[in-house]
């Protein structure tokens, strides 16, 4: 009976996703036409150029947000011509302004967009409404590019090489760019019909236009492309491209002053017109930002955002299915040494090393990713010292190990998609292999507005025999128009683990939510958008069934017509939660009150010269006397539009808390805990010109845990007051950093850093110091002063041929 009743739902689902009426194909495609040129264009942000004037005008933009489908008044009106000749294709635009005194024009670092116009092409080669390039220009000549995919949406990671100026002049400001092909992806047809669609932003109004229509009632930015045609007979040039870099550095440590040198290199190779290969050789990723440490008192690790550009750039493919975590490559050893009585690890690897690293990406004519990724680390030792002898001992902690990830990813009708994952760790000798492979789907129906998506994983770990775990999802929603829902339900098996190159926390769960949420898609008298949104989850442990928590959640969120947003919320468990994580033992679980929890945020206009957010959140349990208090300042303060400065403070108090304190072969003890916490980052910013740039980047962080009474765990999840449980768990933790950055893009695609970097962190076995004495004793430490310069040189193959025919 339930099985006929789950299938006679799924075939409703499925009838109603196919059936609806195709809407987006009710939106005309715009078409402009690219004219040859076989004369030189001057990208100077002048069009004096005579092969300007024979190329047609793309005009009459329409309004994206906040009013979607009003067309732009003639005042701000936007003109742009297109030529191409056989090293690239160009775009001129003269955006209109009556008052061009008041173009927003703060000057920024590269990939970024702060409180300036904005003027931008997005190319499709293969017109395939999947996977677009985003190339934007401010008013100051700076520049942002970026990959805009069905999944993901922008990727700003993914930095191409490309040309471009900008003016203001009497009637408004002019941008011209050019686009090489070797940053282009396209077919070596005769004739070329490329997606294109072109954006404009106004900051002053915070109003955006496109050329081609952009109903933002459904549907993705790509399903909503223009058309270049004109462009015949080009032969693409070979892509191929090599970034040496040098570097060097000076550290001082505890008194002791070292220094080393390194060179190395990253190359891109254009296997065909859809795939490239990037490899990375003997890499270098001492100047990534530094990571925010916490002190982490959950029963799982801290996860880090990738800092390492050759990790972050052009991994749309690699992401898919959260299979792989990037920071495994180079991540910790995956072992300790054991020592005895008389043994010290004198010396212990933090990182391991990175060798080389290759990955090949790309998308055949007929939708299909592939994607591949392979990484070698090499083998690291930790010493040991015997403290009788002083004789010292080396031992592998991480061996020589492969990383590698396999990505097959089959779009079609658009928006739909089929994809298989796969990633492997080897490890030589006795260490742990691994193997994690998952099967993921996501089907649209052809009006884009239901989507029907789903998943299988499983994770195979090879160490004293082969474990295997796996994990589930199915769900359907309708993503589009003012009511929207989403219907969901996943598990994860107790021995899922996907860690040796993947993140994984929770396991040993099922869990079923849904979600309503309501879109105001037009602006009404008071507010420009408005957000609503509902959701249930119920959650339960799999492996001896039990019931884990129940929760209703509202948030809201408003934007008025001074573009001020504000909103709120609140969450609650009403029967309370029985916690199967914090025990830290599998079958054991902690009863927890049910809570209550409350919060309000609000966000000023950011055109303005000060910024200021703010939130505020109250947690409360069943017993009143057990909360959390979380609050969150933001300040942004733009002095010119060169200077930019930022303070962020964020405390978090915590009051009698309960949480894991420790076991013994009898217990589990569990302790109340007071716990105060401290974040405070200062961020500045001054940008010389659109090429170089000075940084600053500081952060404190501070937090202490007080245990007021231990209790021992029965098996029902209630707790008992426990005087046996002795042990001193309080603790104070102190995460210092400072970065001073210098950077110079003295050529495209080339850069130079110089960086000063300071830091100190330390643990103390104690708390409720006072704020003299925690500072005292956190710079009584030895700290890190590291001071590093590194160059990186962007070298194409094809400039690069030329230059030496022009010189012989």
């Amino acid at each position: 009976m339930k099985a006929r009743l789950l299938s006679t739902v799924l075939l409703f689902f499925f009838l109603h996703l196919f059936s609806q009426k195709a809407e987006n194909d009710s939106i005309p495609r715009k078409k402009i036409v690219a004219v040859k040129t076989n004369n030189t264009i001057k990208i100077d942000g002048i069009f004096d150029e005579e092969a300007w004037s024979k190329a047609p005008i793309a005009t009459n933009f329409i309004q994206r947000s906040p009013e979607n489908g009003v067309p732009v008044p003639d005042s701000l009106r936007t003109e742009v011509k297109i030529l191409y000749d056989d090293t690239g294709v160009y775009f001129g635009a003269q955006m209109y302004d009556p008052h061009p005194e008041k173009i927003a024009k703060e000057m920024v670092e590269r990939d970024n967009v702060g409180n300036d116009d904005i003027f931008g092409v997005v190319l499709n080669g293969y017109n395939d409404k999947q996977q677009s390039l985003e190339f934007l220009v401010m008013p100051t000549g700076v520049q942002y590019d970026a990959k805009i995919t069905n999944d993901n949406g922008e990727d700003s990671s993914w930095n191409g090489v490309w040309y471009s100026a900008a003016k203001i002049n009497e009637k408004g400001w002019f941008a011209e760019i050019k686009i090489p092909y070797s940053e282009l992806r396209f077919p070596k047809n005769k004739v070329q019909d490329w997606g294109f669609n072109i954006v404009r932003r106004i900051q002053r109004t915070k109003v955006m236009y496109d050329w081609n229509l952009v109903n933002n009632k459904k549907g993705n930015y790509n399903l909503y492309d223009g058309i270049i045609q004109g462009i015949e007979n080009i032969k693409p040039p070979l892509r191929l491209s090599f970034m040496p870099y040098i570097s060097t550095y000076v550290n001082n440590f505890a008194g002791k002053t070292t220094g080393n040198f390194n060179g190395g290199m990253d190359l891109k190779y254009g296997i065909n017109d859809a795939f490239t290969l990037d490899v990375t050789l003997i890499p270098d990723f001492g100047q990534a930002s530094f990571d925010n440490t916490i002190l982490n008192l959950t029963p799982f690790e801290q996860q880090f955002s990738e800092q390492r550009s050759f990790f972050t750039e052009g991994t749309e493919l690699f992401s898919k299915g959260d299979l792989f975590y990037s920071r495994r490559v180079g991540g910790n050893p995956s072992r300790y040494p054991e020592v005895s009585e008389n043994e010290t690890v004198s010396e212990y690897p933090s990182k391991v090393k990175l060798f080389n690293a290759f990955k090949i990406s790309g998308r055949t004519k007929k939708g299909l990713g592939i994607g591949i990724f392979n990484g070698v680390t090499e083998k690291m030792e930790a010493t040991i010292t015997d403290n009788n002898s002083g004789a010292t001992r080396k031992e592998v902690v991480e061996p020589w190990t492969n990383y590698n990830v396999l990505v097959f990813d089959q779009r079609f009708h658009e928006n739909s998609s089929v994809t298989l994952v796969n990633t492997n760790t080897t490890r030589t000798g006795d260490f742990r292999d691994a193997n994690a492979t998952g099967l993921l789907w996501n089907i649209s129906n052809k009006a884009n507005t239901y989507s029907y998506y789903g998943n299988i994983k499983g994770s195979w770990v090879m160490d004293d025999g082969t474990k295997f775990g796996s994990r589930g999802t199915v769900g359907v929603g309708k993503f589009s128009g003012q009511n929207r829902f989403e219907l969901l339900a996943n598990y994860v098996n107790k021995d899922w683990d996907i860690n040796d190159l993947g993140f994984s926390t929770s396991t040993n769960y099922a869990s079923y939510r849904g979600w309503y949420g309501y879109r105001a898609l037009k602006p009404t008298k008071k507010f420009n958008n408005v957000f609503l949104n509902f959701n249930l989850n119920y959650d339960h442990r799999l492996d001896n069934f039990l019931y884990s928590n129940f929760r209703f959640n509202h948030n809201n969120q408003f934007t008025n017509k001074n573009f001020e947003s504000f909103g709120g919320g609140i969450e609650f468990t009403p029967f309370g939660e029985n916690d199967i994580y914090e025990p830290r033992t599998f079958t054991r679980h902690l009863k927890v009150p049910g809570y209550f929890d409350s919060w309000i945020w609000f966000e000023s206009d950011s055109r303005k010269k000060l910024q200021f957010n703010v939130n505020f959140d109250y947690y409360a349990y069943d017993s009143k006397a057990r909360n959390k208090v979380s609050t969150s300042l933001y300040l942004r303060y733009r002095a010119t539009d060169q200077l930019n400065l930022v303070w962020q403070f964020n405390p978090v108090f915590s009051n009698n808390e309960i949480g894991f304190a420790g076991k013994d072969s009898n217990n589990i003890y569990m302790g109340r805990r007071q716990r105060n916490t401290y974040e405070n980052s200062i961020s500045g910013k001054y940008t010389l010109n659109n090429k170089m740039a000075l940084s600053l980047a500081f952060r404190h962080y501070f937090s202490d845990v007080t245990y007021k009474q231990f209790y021992s765990l029965n098996t029902d999840g209630s707790i008992n007051p426990d005087t046996n449980f002795t042990k001193n768990t309080n603790g104070t933790f102190n995460s210092w950093n400072v970065d001073l950055r210098y950077s110079w893009w003295f050529a495209p695609g080339s850069q130079l850093t110089l960086l000063y970097r300071n830091a100190i962190q330390n643990y103390l076995d104690t708390s409720r110091m006072t704020v003299t004495n925690n500072f005292e004793t956190l710079f009584d430490e030895p700290m890190v002063n590291n001071l590093s310069l590194k160059v990186t040189y962007f070298i194409d193959y094809n400039r690069a041929k030329h230059w030496f025919k022009k010189g012989s």
